[in-house]
Formats: structure tokens, C-alpha cells, sequence
């Protein structure tokens, strides 16, 4: 679990319900037509610019910001390191049937037994690394488009709130609450687009960026094993993937 995406949304979103409850009676911020507008419509904006089955893969693309999927960089370098050892000592074939953690090393191992050249070899796998990346930048951008449609549909239900306000500017008391459930429905698309899409579509990019570099370094590291390198070299060249203040710690 991503406790940082958990704690971040869920905090954001209650400190918006702390505030409107110390503002007064949380019932008054609750408009059940300015909510239909809003969710509604912002799902229905969004669902017209994919198709269908991008569409229905929203649920499962949510629940990606809040996993923890990705290996440890660090585990995985030391990990292939091990395996580049064996590989030395036994030759690629004493890597067949080996369990790693990661299913895309794990591919790439079947690679190298079968005996594929090392162009085929980065190939195939870039090849999946850009599906995958595909596959991200998607779920990324329909975040974002929620994130856009969220606010334009509240903008809409304002302007309904407004017009129909003013239709009714004959009863002066009605003005001021037809005036605040108005307000409302800028209220939710600005809670739904900068409370949870705008962060859901950066996580999801983070993510995708992250996932990115540990397919690359696994790319790297079995075109190595391949060639024959010096486990010792491998681990250097692989300790370039962390982030210099944990690649000092590694290396001391």
C-alpha cells in the first residue's frame, strides 16, 4: 500500500470537511443536484474521449496509485548481481528456473536461456517496456481529464444555479441559498479535480517514470550477464540507477 497517496488524499479531503464543518452545518454544503452534475457528468465527459475498454479499466488504474507494485531498486541491483555471479560460474543455462521478483527479469531470463542474441533480447523487451508505458500514459491522462472535466462541469452547474436564480429574482429571500447551492457545484468540481484527480494523474506519471528506469536497468544488467561481465562491473554500472545519496550508502 502507498500510505503517501492514502494519507495525502484522505487528508486533503478531510481537512476540506474540518473547515466546512467549522464553518457550520456540514448539511448546507450538501446539494445532491450539484453532486449528479459534477460526478455524473464528469465521468460521462470523460468516458466520450476513450473507448469503452480504455474506459472500464478506471478502477483498475485507481487502485494502481495506491500500490506499492515496484520492486526495490536497490534488492533488485543486488539480486542480478547474484544472478550474474551464477551465471558466470555456470553459464547462462544454470539460470533456467530461477525465482526472482520481478516478472519482467523473469522474462528476460527465459530470454537468455533460450539462447536469443542480444539484439533480439532488447528488442522484445523494449518492446514490452513500451507497451507498458503506453499502458500508464493512459491511465495517467484519464486522471487528468477528470481533473479538467471536474471544474468545467461545476462551472456548468453554477450557471444553471445562476440562471435559475435569477428567473426567480421576484422573491428577494430566495436569492442569498439559491445563490450558495449555486456555488456548490464549483465547489465539488474544485474538491474532486484538486483533491483526488490532479494527484491520482501525478502519482500514476511518477509511477510510470519509476517503472520505466527499473525495466531499463533490467535491460541493462541482462545484455551484460549476456556478455559475460564481471559481476563486480555490473553492480557498478547498476548502481548509477539509484539516487546518488543511497548509491554513496551502497557503495561505503
Amino acid at each position: 500500500m502507498d500510505l503517501a497517496s492514502l494519507i495525502g488524499i484522505l487528508g486533503a479531503i478531510g481537512l476540506i470537511v474540518v473547515t466546512m464543518l467549522l464553518s457550520g452545518d456540514l448539511s448546507m454544503f450538501v446539494n445532491v443536484p450539484s453532486l449528479v452534475i459534477v460526478i455524473g457528468g464528469t465521468f460521462c465527459a470523460v468516458m466520450a474521449q476513450y473507448n469503452l475498454g480504455q474506459y472500464l479499466t478506471f478502477a483498475k488504474i485507481a487502485g494502481k496509485g495506491f500500490k506499492n507494485g515496484l520492486p526495490d531498486t536497490a534488492e533488485l541491483i543486488d539480486e542480478i548481481v547474484a544472478l550474474a555471479d551464477e551465471a558466470r560460474k555456470g553459464g547462462l543455462l544454470s539460470l533456467e528456473g530461477k525465482e526472482v521478483s520481478s516478472d519482467f527479469l523473469q522474462k528476460g531470463i527465459q530470454l537468455l536461456v533460450d539462447g536469443h542474441d542480444p539484439d533480439v533480447v532488447k528488442s522484445l523487451l523494449s518492446k514490452e517496456k513500451g507497451e507498458a508505458e503506453k499502458r500508464h500514459a493512459l491511465g495517467a491522462s484519464i486522471f487528468t481529464s477528470m481533473g479538467v472535466m471536474a471544474p468545467a462541469m461545476g462551472m456548468i452547474g453554477t450557471l444553471i444555479g445562476l440562471v435559475a436564480m435569477l428567473a426567480n429574482m421576484s422573491d428577494p429571500k430566495s436569492i442569498g441559498p439559491a445563490m450558495a447551492v449555486a456555488l456548490l457545484t464549483t465547489l465539488y468540481g474544485a474538491i474532486v479535480a484538486n483533491g483526488f484527480c490532479d494527484p491520482m494523474a501525478a502519482k500514476l506519471g511518477q509511477k510510470a517514470s519509476e517503472d520505466a528506469m527499473i525495466k531499463n536497468l533490467v535491460i541493462d544488467a541482462l545484455l551484460a550477464i549476456q556478455n559475460g561481465q564481471n559481476p563486480r562491473v555490473i553492480d557498478s554500472m547498476l548502481r548509477n540507477y539509484l539516487p546518488e545519496s543511497k548509491r554513496e550508502v551502497e557503495e561505503a
